[in-house]
């Protein structure tokens, strides 16, 4: 009889680490995924440009059509409805977030380089041109309860022109 309780709580043991495993493999899944949709997302974005200052020889990014294509890209990218919620077939459970969305071009009065700093979201970069930056978040996917609430995903993107003078 000792023999059996050892050997379950040993299974138990066992069957608590796979799921936690596989929770673990799930989060570094979901954000490779996420990384790559707003990397994509923010290139996107950044090519809407305002075509009378291109001609004009200055890059100036419309913020409307940035982010209009960066939703679309998203959406597209991670097969996601209108309200950026995962269509059937998805690999994502909960709805996708756009914490942030910001464009840095001629038309902010910056001079490049310019040192882009964000400690909420742990981003510091030197830009050496016209810019867009962008981070997302999901819930972390959840398949072992735990005491300690996991924190979101969240993941930075920036996309940036590099102007040769």
């Amino acid at each position: 009889m000792d023999y059996i309780i050892k050997l379950a709580f040993v299974l138990l043991i066992f069957i608590y680490s796979w799921f936690f495993q596989i929770q673990n493999q799930e989060w570094d899944m979901l954000r490779s995924m996420l990384k790559d949709a707003n990397n994509m997302a923010v290139h996107d974005a950044s090519q809407q440009l305002n075509e009378a200052a291109r001609a004009q020889g200055r890059l100036i990014i419309d913020p409307a059509e940035a982010y209009a294509t960066f939703r679309q890209s998203l959406r597209i990218n991670l097969g996601l409805d209108g309200g950026l919620s995962p269509l059937a077939g998805s690999r994502l459970q909960t709805q996708v977030k756009i914490v942030k969305f910001d464009i840095v071009d001629e038309s902010t009065g910056v001079n490049f380089p310019f040192l882009y700093e964000d400690s909420a979201h742990g981003i510091a970069k030197y830009i050496q041109g016209p810019s867009v930056i962008a981070v997302i978040e999901t819930k972390h996917p959840v398949l072992v309860t735990r005491a300690k609430v996991q924190e979101a995903i969240i993941v930075p993107a920036v996309q940036e022109y590099k102007l040769n003078e």
